[in-house]
């Protein structure tokens, strides 16, 4: 089983979903026999899709962050330390050719945060073996990178319990 071709998508915009949408697309694949490997990217802890990702056969998490805020005016020589680790983590991955799907997720944020080069996101989209879907998310998708994609959807902020002071709850938002 596998794909004869491999799509790239990215979901980036201002709303929320961007993560739900990579991982609903992962629990797809899972479902129809294919295996799936996720890279969080700036993001650490144990997170409730975490804990349902280890339940799931053939989808494997991995993350490549802190739980401390990432500055982006002044990022820490940890944060791009470890997001420069988890782009050679994707390479590897891709390399080794025994996933269906990669998502790398918040790797948009990571090339906007300076963390990353868009120049070795690039290169690693142009390496990607023709049968792996492969899914970049985060908010600030830069241009270079959505004219490489295949598909593309930007998700809309149009009203947030957080604008009203809600905070985040558990199993819904993190």
């Amino acid at each position: 089983m596998g794909l004869k071709r491999g799509y790239i998508h990215i979901y980036t915009g201002n709303g929320k979903g961007k993560t739900t949408a990579a991982l609903g697309l992962g629990l797809r694949a899972t479902g129809a026999g294919l295996k799936v490997y996720m890279i969080q990217f700036m993001k650490s802890g144990e997170y409730s899709e975490l804990k349902a990702i280890k339940q799931i056969k053939n989808f494997t998490m991995i993350q490549f962050g802190r739980k401390s805020f990432v500055s982006k005016k002044n990022p820490d020589k940890v944060d791009i330390e470890l997001a420069q680790r988890g782009l050679i983590h994707a390479k590897e991955i891709l390399r080794k050719r025994e996933y269906d799907v990669v998502i790398l997720d918040e790797i948009n944020v990571a090339i906007d945060f300076n963390l990353i080069s868009l120049k070795d996101v690039l290169k690693l989209l142009k390496e990607k073996p023709e049968d792996v879907e492969m899914v970049l998310t985060g908010r600030y998708a830069p241009t270079e990178l959505i004219e490489q994609a295949d598909l593309v959807s930007e998700i809309l902020e149009i009203k947030h319990p957080y604008a009203n002071g809600a905070s985040a709850r558990r199993g819904i938002d993190f």
